[in-house]
């Protein structure tokens, strides 16, 4: 299905892919960016339900504006830290929600699809990861594309809601700033900053049961 370079290409997008804090100004054509949703566009959904919209922000006004909700919560947030990881939190930028020529604000619609969507009647939350699998598409389609995209992971939901005038029952799951940048990490910034390290996959898989681990002594 796939040729060896383009299966290389695919684990290339998965590694290199970083979320960025800051960015250059410079514009970012409009067929790129449709491509960036259409990829989204393309991820599973349960039931395929597809609860995702896409607000676009490109009004510095309005990026402003959600600048502030975030740093109001960081700022909130950091009392939550001991001393040096408050400053570490403290340290973390909003400034990428100016900087970036665009933000998008991704949401998810619980209502979609009506009261029996397959799938969502057992686990209701499948929704919010179905708009997880978006994001997670619309990230590797901006690495492939050459484009820097920083999530944006502290802000108080109904201050988007009344910023980007947001219907109550839709759930503003990410601000996804995205753009150029000169200062594209090599390694997860939180890991570059020692705030935690990559754990051991090895320690994470369990088989046939929770806490279960793979006996290596005997090749089972």
């Amino acid at each position: 299905m796939f040729s060896q370079p383009e299966i290389e290409a695919v684990y290339k997008a998965i590694y290199t892919r970083r979320d960025v804090r800051t960015f250059l100004p410079d514009a970012i054509p409009e067929d790129i960016v449709h491509r960036i949703l259409t990829a989204a566009h393309h991820a599973p959904s349960v039931g395929f339900m597809q609860p995702w919209n896409f607000i676009i922000v490109s009004s510095d006004e309005v990026k402003e504006k959600l600048a502030w909700a975030a740093d109001k919560e960081r700022q909130a947030l950091a009392i939550h830290y001991e001393e040096e990881k408050q400053t570490k939190f403290l340290g973390l930028k909003v400034q990428g929600l100016k900087e970036a020529p665009i933000t998008i604000c991704v949401t998810c619609d619980p209502t979609r699809g009506g009261s029996h969507v397959l799938g969502r009647n057992s686990i209701p939350e499948t929704d919010a990861l179905s708009t997880a699998c978006a994001i997670q598409n619309m990230w590797l389609a901006a690495t492939a594309e050459g484009l820097a995209l920083g999530w944006v992971s502290f802000y108080k939901k109904n201050d988007v809601r009344d910023i980007l005038n947001i219907p109550p029952h839709i759930d503003p799951i990410a601000l996804l700033s995205i753009g150029y940048t000169e200062n594209y990490p090599v390694k997860p910034i939180l890991e570059s900053a020692n705030w935690e390290k990559r754990r051991e996959l090895e320690a994470l898989i369990f088989e046939d049961g929770w806490g279960n681990k793979k006996d290596s002594s005997n090749g089972n």
